[in-house]
């Protein structure tokens, strides 16, 4: 329902996604390595398959994407101990740019303001030869 009552006008799926990408910066992938840097918290939601077969980036927090906003949220009584409080810096990583720009909105409306996603996703980060790691990575 609309803020008058009726019904809500259907959006698609591109408009949606521009429309939560314009109330946050995105990153690129050298932007993601240098953030990780300086202490944002990576968080990979990417199901276990796309895992095994690309790898991990080493130090990601790995969060399947249902789980998130229960994970991420700093007040939340299942939340990660990465989860230090609304002000952290998060950086969401899907596999290619698209769940993850849901994701990070997911996270503004629980007040994580400067949480965003990766442009491109894993693969992005990949295809510029940042760093990546093989085998399991414990998911929390």
């Amino acid at each position: 329902m609309s803020a008058e009552g009726g019904p809500v006008a259907p959006v698609g799926i591109d408009e949606l996604l521009e429309r939560v990408r314009s109330g946050y910066a995105r990153v690129d992938a050298q932007e993601a390595y240098a953030a990780a840097a300086a202490g944002a918290l990576l968080v990979d939601i990417r199901y276990q398959a796309l895992r095994d077969r690309d790898g991990l980036i080493p130090g990601a927090l790995v969060v399947e994407r249902n789980e998130l906003e229960w994970r991420l949220d700093p007040t939340g009584s299942h939340r990660a101990p990465e989860a230090t409080g609304h002000d952290l810096r998060v950086v969401v990583i899907c596999d290619e740019g698209y769940a993850s720009s849901l994701a990070a909105a997911s996270l503004h409306a629980l007040g994580l303001h400067r949480a965003t996603d990766l442009a491109g996703g894993f693969q992005a980060w990949r295809s510029v030869g940042l760093p990546v790691a093989t085998g399991a990575a414990p998911h929390r």
